[in-house]
């Protein structure tokens, strides 16, 4: 599939897919015959997990270095589980702050429900 195609499956700029190419998280990108990215689905299911990554706050650092790992073959397998397994760990924490943010919100909410107080 063409940019366009792929911009729009994907959900991300061209522009935002070409910076992807250019630092590496996007490899080995197929042209056609007359030059032009042709993308596969495969691209297209790479690309979502980057997007899931960023979307969860991994670092794009460690996006890259995720993906240097996957480029390197299946002998990354454990350092790729290690890296996703650390991010987990990160992720629960945060989302365990933002539920402790969440439930002091709704306590204040709460009291001005009920008392109308500042």
């Amino acid at each position: 599939m063409n940019m366009r195609e792929f911009s729009k499956l994907a959900g991300l700029s061209p522009y935002t897919l070409r910076y992807y190419e250019k630092i590496g998280l996007l490899q080995q990108v197929h042209r056609n015959s007359s030059g032009h990215r042709d993308y596969t689905n495969k691209d297209l299911q790479w690309v979502e997990f980057v997007t899931r990554l960023k979307d969860t706050g991994m670092p794009l650092a460690e996006i890259q270095q995720y993906a240097t790992l996957r480029e390197r073959g299946t002998s990354t397998v454990l350092a790729r589980q290690t890296l996703l397994e650390q991010h987990k760990d990160n992720l629960k924490a945060h989302i365990e702050l933002q539920q402790q943010h969440l439930a002091m919100l709704e306590d204040k909410i709460n009291l001005y429900k009920a008392n109308k107080v500042s």
